[in-house]
């Protein structure tokens, strides 16, 4: 058994003290959501219309209850978000706390995430919103959909190029911004997210600083969802297929975004540095064998094309 927030091995019980630990220092057990997967999903459709939570995929507010030890759904003032599966798209849930993983690994911020049960024992994806401060404070978010005055019918209608310009227009420090971005970046291309429209990026203001927000909806894309025709959702040069170096190195990186030569370099490095622990993250993720070797499989062709 491994406990499905750390991927720590556990003696007994479904979770580890490190990865109840990182919930609430209070907490030293968890229940079972008190709901099975079919009602999660009714509970969506009977919330939808009361919920600040945006997207397609379907999703619920909840708060931890300490004194319960458990996970409860909630209208509003909700501080974590939950994903259940979802069966047009096979293990999406553990896709995505896999790769928020191996995102946290090359030094790319995520807020606290993992992997709950619910009480028929299904794995559903559960993440801490980071646009929260303490009981009633919200922090200003804005994703770059309403930064360009997109929609959401429009969030594919525009390119990175137009991404680095909006860090550049209201971001308090653009140049350290755009090597954050620079990095997300290549993690998406290398991991096969091709899903990264405008709503997935997003700026935050804290301590009267505007930077990017914490990374959201990572996903491996390309091995859940079938005959995808796109790598990238927008394009970098007006291109969104056959991605290589210098697409995103020379062009993007150092052109567009004007990052310095040795801090491209030091970027390489640390996703170079992080392989290996990508391999054994995959290895002992919550996915089936299957979707463990396309996983890797497709790490390892991406790593090529931009890398050699």
């Amino acid at each position: 058994m491994r406990c499905p927030i750390t991927y720590q091995q556990v003696d007994s019980g479904k979770y580890s003290i490190v990865g109840l630990h990182s919930l609430s220092s209070k907490l030293n057990s968890l229940n079972d959501i008190p709901l099975s997967l079919s009602e999660i999903h009714q509970e969506y459709l009977s919330r939808a219309g009361k919920m600040s939570i945006q997207g397609v995929q379907p999703k619920l507010s909840m708060k931890l209850n300490i004194k319960e030890n458990q996970f409860e759904i909630v209208d509003i003032k909700g501080k974590f978000i939950l994903k259940p599966p979802n069966e047009l798209y096979p293990e999406l849930p553990q896709n995505e706390d896999l790769s928020m993983k191996m995102a946290k690994i090359c030094n790319i911020e995520v807020p606290w995430h993992g992997l709950i049960y619910s009480k028929d024992n299904i794995l559903n994806y559960a993440i801490r919103r980071f646009d929260r401060k303490g009981h009633n404070n919200k922090l200003a978010l804005e994703d770059f959909a309403q930064l360009s005055n997109a929609t959401r019918n429009t969030k594919y209608n525009s390119s990175m190029e137009q991404i680095v310009s909006i860090i550049d227009e209201f971001c308090t420090f653009p140049i350290l911004e755009k090597i954050k971005l620079f990095r997300r970046i290549l993690f998406n291309f290398l991991i096969g997210n091709e899903d990264m429209h405008l709503k997935n990026f997003s700026l935050i203001t804290r301590n009267r600083k505007v930077e990017l927000s914490p990374a959201y909806d990572l996903l491996n894309t390309t091995i859940a969802l079938p005959n995808l025709i796109e790598e990238i959702a927008l394009p970098i040069g007006g291109k969104k297929n056959k991605i290589n170096h210098h697409d995103v190195i020379d062009y993007l990186g150092k052109e567009r975004m004007k990052i310095p030569s040795k801090k491209i370099e030091e970027e390489i490095e640390r996703i170079f540095s992080c392989y290996l622990e990508w391999e054994k993250l995959i290895e002992i993720s919550f996915l089936s064998e299957t979707m463990k070797e396309k996983y890797n499989i497709l790490v390892q062709d991406r790593k090529k094309r931009i890398f050699g």
